[in-house]
């Protein structure tokens, strides 16, 4: 359940970044208007994929183990990157967050639950 619980803490995340994004675009005076649209865009499907993936995560689907391990890929991908360009403190927040995250999905208590087995 921890894991399900830090996917929708991603995802409330994500979603904070999504509004800050709409705001940057509708404020900016020099903007790229396709680029900041597409990337407030993308950021927004990524919201739903980790809300999808973390409701069937929590409804014991296994097919949902897969796509949040790879959330989690990407979420310490983004950490390492945060760690060379800054702050630092977030890329070593989002690393350690994926790096749990990845763990207490694929924990022998969350296979078992799952079914996998």
């Amino acid at each position: 359940m921890w894991a399900v619980r830090l996917l929708y803490l991603q995802c409330a995340a994500l979603a904070g970044l999504t509004v800050y994004l709409v705001v940057l675009d509708l404020t900016s005076e020099n903007v790229r208007v396709g680029v900041a649209v597409a990337l407030t865009i993308l950021t927004a499907l990524g919201v739903a994929a980790i809300f999808f993936v973390a409701r069937g995560l929590g409804r014991r689907t296994r097919g949902a183990r897969g796509p949040a391990v790879v959330i989690q890929l990407f979420t310490i991908a983004a950490g390492g990157f945060l760690l060379q360009t800054g702050p630092v403190w977030l890329g070593v927040v989002l690393m350690a967050l994926g790096v749990l995250t990845g763990l207490l999905i694929v924990l022998p208590p969350s296979t078992r639950a799952l079914g996998i087995d």
